[in-house]
């Protein structure tokens, strides 16, 4: 699915990146061990975290894009970072577990 979708169904705030780009996963985490050790590439991760390491791991991982939830900010540095990365960042003020389920909803896995 093209994350522009998921952020049109789920009215999401787009802070930077390609909203063409596809994923087939989404994933919901806030440690960065655990992201690193299970989430899949092509994945849509949910987060409350906003530094700049997020980006770090995205990119390692192979992650497309990172919803910033709880109304949370990212850091000037994480924006700058995840442009020069090509990771899509976007935001909500809903908690993760409500991003969460309607991700889900839409049919990633």
């Amino acid at each position: 699915m093209r994350i522009g979708e998921i952020v049109e169904k789920l009215g999401l705030e787009h802070v930077c990146g390609d909203l063409n780009v596809e994923v087939e996963h989404g994933f919901t985490c806030d440690l960065l061990s655990e992201v690193l050790g299970k989430a899949q590439p092509s994945t849509l991760w949910i987060t409350v975290q906003s530094h700049v390491n997020i980006v770090a791991v995205a990119t390692v991982v192979g992650i497309k894009g990172i919803i910033l939830c709880n109304g949370h900010e990212y850091e000037r540095e994480t924006i700058d970072k995840a442009r020069e990365n090509g990771i899509v960042l976007l935001k909500s003020s809903e908690n993760s577990f409500m991003v969460s389920g309607k991700v889900y909803e839409l049919g990633l896995r």
